[in-house]
């Protein structure tokens, strides 16, 4: 469906106002500071805005509505939220008051200051890297992804897909950055933080029309949703809800799931969450530029209350657009260029000769049973390459039988050298799923049997076999959730600021990534390793060019994350910054509050973190990431113990203190504080 004349041109006006307006308002940056830090004149209104609007965007809207879709998932993602409104609690009267006390420019300049200048630098290398790897192009992909139902396959000539889509998105959004620096990005946040609450809002309430009464919009099966939620055809709206939040809303998943088990609850969250709030350039520089202490406090819990909106406006909706759209998220899934489609085309090429295909391919449980027939005939295909004939026609049984031989032999002969392929009981092994099952020949054909580091080791040594294994077969485009929601339930005017809403959003959150990774850059390596006397235009001029440097790098990494293998892009972004958060927040509770930390704890937390969340990532995938997070985390923490208690400071570090910014706390802020937490807490008890 393309978007009409007036869709057009609200998004044109919208995206006009917002640049204009940040434009002007930052005309007069004269100063690294004016450019960076907005002159450290920010009001809390505006940054409560702006730290929302910098932190929601598609990654939300797109990628935890899809996760919310999920069966297995649901409301349990809101957690993501929830935690968050009572992290930014404590980073408002912990943290913020010692990182504006020492008037930093940057995060990672804290660490100069209490460990030494080489973990400064490791530090802001490890953040300009996930910036420009992850974060950016997570951030580029997602918004392209929820563009793209909205267009036909060209425009003007011009092929529409995730890669053309990307490239927009990320010029876009660094034009502005580029010129207006943190304070056009602010004031543009306050526009797109106000209107993106309201457009999810909008999205919501149509969502709720719709779940009440589907026959009255388009592309709704209304018999298929009461049957889907076990009702007959006279189910009110609240008996519809209600059997949604019994099966789909609830906090807690088993501690099996590898998402976000309930022992991720106790300490694994809290990790991610205490890095991206309190010590994630891209969202504190926003505190750092507050006109004092006080406004900075009251921005803060103000955005901590607008944390607990979201996921009513963001996992909701996606839950409900599963059982709406349902059936077109599983036809996305099989006709997308960047799913099935390619996959099951490359398998009809070469399914007659699987001995010379030299490839597998692997399919997941929502695919398995949505095409119960297909996946014997691909299971059938995947066997042979083993070297086992199976008839596409026999039995789960059957299929069992002529299988669990070669795997029970495989497991023996790994066994003797890698301790971690313990042989599985026969009795387990009967259990196998059919999904299960074409696992486990997809492994053995791949070797994926083995931990990834071995696996490393024999791609690198040629002894690895010369068999692909596809991309994984999905069942439904889950990240299609929310773009579903604002192709069909919007009408004409209303999809255009909905879609300006969640285009403000994504391009906040770029720009602020892209402002973040460029002061970094700029101030902490520029500044400190090339130029230490450089001039203030200079120091600007730095900055602005590394917005077109992280803007190319994430717009050619952006495509690739529509690979199904990395499960969602959202799961895609924790991942990845596992390799860093664990260490980056240990060090710096360490240098916070324990006094007596020696120097040179910094280098070593920042190191040992990738080193040891590495080492899980690749020997131990079936732990929850959140869970190694949590591993990463208390292993750093006793080294740092240890080195603390064999060679501990003399005296405590006095850091640097400012006299520019002014420190009284906001006694308003402590109690509406506490007012944020017990609500929070209502909702874990209302929705457990």
């Amino acid at each position: 469906m393309e978007l009409s004349g007036l869709d057009i041109g609200i998004l044109a006006v919208f995206f006009i106002c917002v640049i204009t307006v940040g434009l002007f308002k930052s005309r007069r940056e004269e100063t690294s500071e004016d450019y960076f830090l907005a002159g450290r004149g920010l009001k809390w209104w505006l940054i409560g805005f702006s730290l929302i609007a910098a932190n929601i965007s598609a990654e939300q809207f797109v990628g935890m509505s899809g996760q919310a879709a999920m069966k297995s998932i649901g409301l349990a993602v809101a957690s993501y939220e929830w935690i968050a409104a009572i992290t930014l609690i404590v980073v408002a009267f912990f943290f913020l008051p010692k990182f504006l006390k020492s008037g930093i420019f940057t995060i990672p300049e804290y660490l100069e200051y209490r460990f030494n200048h080489t973990s400064r630098l490791v530090m802001s290398l490890l953040m300009v890297i996930i910036y420009a790897g992850v974060t950016i192009p997570t951030v580029i992909y997602l918004g392209a992804k929820a563009l793209n139902p909205l267009f036909a396959d060209k425009l003007m000539g011009i092929p529409i897909n995730i890669t053309t889509l990307s490239w927009f998105v990320g010029i876009l959004a660094g034009i502005y950055v580029a010129a207006g620096g943190l304070k056009a990005c602010a004031w543009a946040d306050l526009i797109q933080g106000s209107a993106l609450i309201v457009g999810g809002a909008v999205i919501m309430v149509l969502s709720f029309m719709a779940l009440d009464k589907p026959g009255g919009f388009e592309g709704i099966d209304a018999a298929a949703v009461n049957t889907s939620l076990g009702l007959g055809d006279g189910a009110t709206f609240s008996e519809k809800f209600m059997a949604l939040k019994d099966a789909n809303m609830h906090m807690v998943l088993p501690r099996t799931s590898t998402f976000l088990p309930w022992t991720a609850l106790l300490l694994g969250i809290w990790i991610p969450n205490f890095y991206y709030w309190g010590l994630n350039q891209y969202i504190m520089q926003r505190t750092l530029g507050a006109h004092s202490l006080r406004e900075g406090q009251r921005g803060v819990v103000f955005a901590a209350f607008l944390k607990l909106i979201i996921p009513f406006v963001v996992c909701i909706p996606g839950i409900i657009a599963f059982t709406l759209y349902g059936p077109k998220m599983q036809e996305d899934a099989m006709n997308q260029k960047t799913l099935n489609k390619p996959v099951l085309e490359a398998f009809e090429q070469v399914k007659s000769t699987p001995a010379q295909a030299k490839m597998v391919i692997p399919f997941n449980g929502d695919f398995a049973e949505l095409h119960p027939e297909k996946i014997k005939e691909i299971l059938a295909f995947n066997a042979a390459v083993i070297g086992v004939q199976i008839s596409p026609d026999a039995s789960l049984e059957q299929i069992r039988s002529q299988l669990m031989p070669v795997f029970v032999e495989r497991d023996k002969y790994f066994a003797r050298d890698v301790e971690e392929n313990a042989v599985k009981p026969v009795e387990e092994q009967k259990q196998l799923s059919i999904t299960d099952l074409n696992s486990e020949a997809v492994a053995l054909a791949t070797h994926g049997n083995l931990p990834k580091w071995k696996q490393v080791l024999e791609k690198l040594s040629g002894k690895a076999p010369d068999i692909e294994k596809k991309r994984e077969l999905v069942g439904y485009d889950y990240d299609g959730a929310f773009p579903l929601l604002i192709r069909y339930l919007t009408p004409n005017g209303i999809r255009g600021f909905v879609l300006a809403a969640l285009m403000g959003a994504v391009i906040s959150s770029l720009a602020s990534m892209l402002n973040a990774a460029s002061t970094i850059f700029t101030m902490d390596i520029y500044r400190e390793w090339f130029s230490k006397n450089a001039a203030q235009k200079t120091l600007i001029w730095v900055g602005r060019s590394c917005i077109p440097i992280g803007v190319v790098i994430g717009c050619i990494i952006a495509p690739v994350l529509a690979d199904p293998k990395f499960k969602g892009a959202f799961a895609f972004i924790q991942e990845f910054q596992g390799f860093i958060s664990p260490g980056v927040l240990t060090i710096f509770l360490f240098g916070m509050f324990v006094k007596k930390a020696p120097r040179n704890c910094g280098v070593v937390g920042l190191i040992l973190s990738p080193i040891i969340y590495g080492i899980l990532f690749f020997g131990w995938s079936d732990i929850a990431f959140l869970n190694r997070m949590a591993i990463t985390v208390g292993s750093i923490a006793a080294v740092l113990a240890v080195m603390t208690l064999v060679n501990p400071l003399k005296e405590a570090i006095k850091l640097p203190e400012q006299t520019k910014i002014e420190l009284s706390w906001s006694k308003g802020s402590i109690y509406f504080g506490i007012f944020v937490t017990i609500l929070t807490i209502l909702l874990y008890i209302i929705f457990w």
